[in-house]
């Protein structure tokens, strides 16, 4: 029986998140009013992006995430976000780059949702079509990361800037399908906090990187 069916996923980790969501949310309240205004200052509203992905036990949800590309982008181009895609505002830039755009899933995770950890929410087109080893992923709650976010954590630069959804649909979509299934074989909290620590330390480098690559570009050390 895999740990998916066990008494942590299906109660125990949901508890932790509600608390430690809540927490959170009342402590970054005021980076979600800095991001709100930013994001409307720079490009209107709304300053969320809302649209459906496959859930939890296979129920769809509406993900909450701060929007980073122009309104109606998925009426523009595709669902995978090519390398320096014209969809994204300036803003929008900056918070993908720091993924700070994802706080915004805390609304997701105090819902019942999401969770801190668990496998990337993904698009209806794809989860609907999970073959029988596949549908395991739909066992544990989306996450923000989980071992196939850590091993593509700049998916945007696998892609490249054309052809997005194909290069995503043909050469990464099953190799981070393997990656989901691995995490809901072993979900367990050790499973869950050594991957929360390993994503704080991938964040903060790409961060950095970003940060500092921008200064030396501009001339700046």
């Amino acid at each position: 029986m895999g740990k998916y069916n066990g008494i942590y996923n299906r109660l125990v980790k949901r508890i932790i998140a509600l608390v430690l969501s809540l927490i959170l949310f009342v402590v970054l309240l005021p980076v979600f009013i800095i991001i709100s205004i930013a994001v409307a200052v720079d490009s209107g509203f709304p300053v969320f992006y809302r649209a459906p992905r496959g859930g939890y036990k296979g129920k769809p949800f509406r993900i909450f995430k701060f929007r980073t590309m122009v309104k109606d982008a998925d009426k523009i181009g595709g669902g995978t976000t090519a390398l320096h895609d014209s969809r994204i505002t300036k803003v929008g830039g900056f918070l993908r780059k720091t993924k700070l755009d994802e706080i915004a899933n805390l609304l997701c995770i105090i819902k019942g949702d999401m969770c801190f950890i668990g496998p990337r929410p993904e698009l209806l087109q794809y989860t609907d079509n999970y073959d029988e080893a596949e549908q395991v992923i739909l066992k544990v709650r989306p996450g923000i990361t989980d071992y196939s976010s850590l091993e593509f954590i700049s998916l945007d630069e696998i892609v490249g800037e054309e052809n997005a959804d194909e290069y995503y649909e043909k050469y990464v979509l099953k190799e981070k399908n393997k990656l989901r299934i691995r995490y809901a074989e072993s979900v367990s909290f050790g499973t869950d906090v050594r991957l929360f620590a390993q994503t704080v330390w991938s964040v903060m480098k790409k961060a950095l990187k970003f940060i500092f690559v921008k200064e030396d570009k501009h001339g700046v050390h």
